[in-house]
Parts: C-alpha cells; structure tokens; sequence
C-alpha cells in the first residue's frame, strides 16, 4: 500500500488541522497571560489584572479551536468577551489579537454581507477599547484599529474568493475532463463504426454471392471469397492502427504535418486510398464512377480522413440500401475548400420520401458524418437527388498557405 494512502496517514493528515488549531489557541492563551503579568504600568493606567482577567483571557483564546467549524458564533462570544475585558479596564492590547483572529476566519469563510457586518461590529469594539490608550495617541490608535480592521477583512475576503475560484476551476477542470472523455468516446465510436459497418458490409454481400454461385461458377465464388478475406484483412489492419493511435501519448499519425496517404500508403486513410475502396465496392457488386475536378493538393490528414470516411459512409450505404444503383463519386478540389459528392441513380432502392426519412435510414451514419464535417468547420447535407436516388454531399474549407494557393493558381494558368 502506497504510504500517502495508508490509512495512518490519512488519519494524520486529517487531525493535523485540529492540532494546529490546539497549538494556535493554547500559545496565544500563553503568550497574552506572559504579556498581561509582565508588561510595565509605573502610571496605572490599567486596571490591575487578577483572575477575573485571566479567565476572560482563556474565554476570549480557547474558542478559537472551533472557529472553522463555528466562525461567527466564535466571533459573537470573543466579541462580548473583548468588550467585557475592556469595559473593565485591563491592559487592552493582549485581548485584541483574538477578535481580529475571528474576524479574519469570518471574511474567509462566510458571504461577504455576513462578514462586513462582523467587521462593523468588530470595529466598534475596537475603538472602544482605544480609549484606554495611553494619553497622547488616542488618535493613533482610532486610526491603528481602524486599519487593522479593514486589513483583516481584506485579507479575510481575499482568501474566501481564492477559495471560490479554485474552486470553480477545479469544476471547469474535471468538467473539461468529462467533456474530454465524452468527445473520445464518441471518436472512438465514429471510427469503429466506420471501420467496421464497411467492411462488414462487403463481407456479407461478398458471402452471400458466394453461397449461391458456389456449386455453379467455383471461380466467382473463389473470387468473391477473396474480396472477403481481403476486407477483413484490412478492417483488421485500420483496427490496428486505430488502436496504435489511441495509445499513443503524443500526436499520432491523425496530426502529422501532410496526408498520412503520402507518407505512408499503409497508414491512416485519406482521398488516396479512394481507388481501393471503388474497387472493393465494386466487388461488392456496386459500380462505382470516380471524377475528379480541379487540381489536386495535399489536404490536411483531418480533412482527408474525413473525405475518405463520408465517401466510405455513403458507399457502404449504396451496398446496403440501393446494391444495384450506379454511383458517381465526384471530388471538387477548389482554390480554398474541397467537394465530395457521392451520388447513386436509385436502382433498388425502398422510396424515401423526405429528408427526415433520409437521416433515419442514414442512422449513426449521417450523424458521425456530420460530426467528422463540424470539426472542420464542413457541412453534410443528404437527402434524395432531384434526378432520383439518394446523395450525399460535403462541403469543407481547406486553410491554404500563401505558398499553396500560389502553386495551385501557377498550376491551373499552367
């Protein structure tokens, strides 16, 4: 057991705030009654101290162990105790520490409409006892107590609104944790679902060719077994490396600098592995038409996994919803954003009346689409084509260098 969580220690740590408060009250007591037996007064200016002062003494310094439990009650006793002391006469300096103590934990711990009533209180005490001030420096002292007074307040009032706002970061804080949390959550859930429901889409139409043609055409059956193998080794290897992601501490291959396609063809997808997924697609039985327009840039690997995956999305949608329809999939490369259309001609798809329709039959779909868009700053729009079928579009800004911009419009001219 780690010593910091050892229940000793915890029990130590917890009764040390007590014991402080013990020592603090039992050597104030000491040092007021050593201070009141000995301080000089060859002009009897006060009165002469006996037991009566003594034991307003202890009345005034022992209740301020539980001041922090109990700080106005502990304020209101030492406040009559103080006035008690001085009305009486006694050497009025050693009484006074005690109530500017329980002020001080009044303004730390209680609203400030309850402590600056406390310290008008406080105050008015104090500068009764002024008058037993030695001849010559009543003024002094009025001025003295005064700003003794507003000094505990302040000080008091201060550490009270430090404590609030530790407080409210320490909220912000683990709330910022719980959203932390949350959003990863919902990441990590967008990614196995992206992942999964694709591949596992052409496994299930690429199984079920199988099955019927196997005793009729082996080689179709052999061929589609391996587009099966195929997607699962690839589902597979994007589990892997959306894995090796999570665990990494620092930024991983998601916020390198430049596509991860370029750097590495095996590493996290973008618009470049767009030939392979047509191509699996179109195993599946699928046909898929790719046209690109504009002049191709290297996108930011956030936004080019996002491209990737709305496309990946709206096929595996085709492949469950619309097998035979032919879709297009146009990619729109512009001076400071990128289009991706992904459109299918309806055939064999169940009528889907309005775009409310369209999300339901989308499901997690359309939604973790949208959510990819937002962190971008892209929109998704889906619903039916005006020439029939179904399409979905995204939109999405591409934050260019100077340099880039100026490569693209050289490149364009060109």
């Amino acid at each position: 057991m780690h010593f910091a969580t050892h229940p000793a220690t915890v029990r130590l740590r917890a009764g040390l705030p007590v014991v402080a408060e013990i020592g603090w009250a039992a050597g104030s007591l000491w040092i007021s009654s050593t201070l009141l037996d000995n301080w000089p007064d060859p002009h009897g200016y006060w009165r002469t101290p006996d037991a009566f002062a003594y034991g307003l003494l202890a009345a005034i310094y022992l209740p301020l162990v539980l001041r922090r439990r109990f700080p106005v009650a502990v304020l209101c006793s030492t406040g009559l105790c103080v006035a008690t002391y001085l009305t009486l006469g006694y050497y009025h300096v050693v009484a006074v520490c005690g109530l500017a103590t329980a002020l001080y934990t009044v303004a730390s711990l209680r609203p400030r409409r309850v402590s600056v009533r406390c310290a008008a209180a406080s105050l008015v005490v104090f500068l009764w006892g002024t008058r037993l001030a030695e001849p010559g420096i009543g003024a002094l002292s009025v001025a003295f107590v005064t700003v003794a007074t507003l000094v505990c307040w302040v000080v008091g009032d201060g550490a009270r609104r430090l404590r609030e706002l530790t407080r409210r970061l320490r909220l912000e804080q683990e709330e910022k944790a719980r959203r932390a949390v949350t959003e990863e959550r919902i990441r990590i859930a967008r990614e196995l679902h992206d992942v999964i429901a694709h591949h596992v889409s052409v496994i299930s139409v690429q199984t079920g060719l199988a099955a019927y043609v196997f005793t009729a055409d082996p080689p179709t059956a052999r061929r589609a077994l391996d587009t099966v193998g195929d997607s699962a080794r690839e589902a597979l290897a994007e589990m892997r490396r959306m894995l090796e992601v999570l665990r990494e501490e620092g930024p991983g291959p998601a916020t390198a600098t430049g596509p991860a396609s370029a750097a590495d063809p095996r590493g996290v997808p973008g618009l470049g592995h767009l030939d392979e997924l047509v191509t699996r697609v179109g195993e599946a039985g699928v046909p898929v038409e790719v046209r690109i327009t504009g002049t191709a840039y290297a996108l930011p690997p956030g936004i080019d996994l996002c491209a990737y995956r709305v496309v990946q999305e709206a096929l595996t949608n085709v492949i469950k919803h619309a097998p035979e329809a032919r879709t297009t999939v146009r990619v729109d490369y512009g001076a400071d954003e990128i289009r991706v259309r992904v459109k299918d001609d309806g055939s064999g798809r169940a009528p889907v009346r309005t775009a409310t329709g369209a999300q339901r039959a989308a499901g997690h779909g359309l939604i973790g689409m949208r959510e990819r868009a937002t962190i971008y700053h892209g929109t998704v729009t889906a619903g039916p084509a005006p020439g029939g079928g179904f399409e979905v579009s995204l939109r999405v800004p591409v934050p260019r260098t100077g340099g880039d911009e100026a490569d693209a419009v050289r490149t364009r001219r060109r």
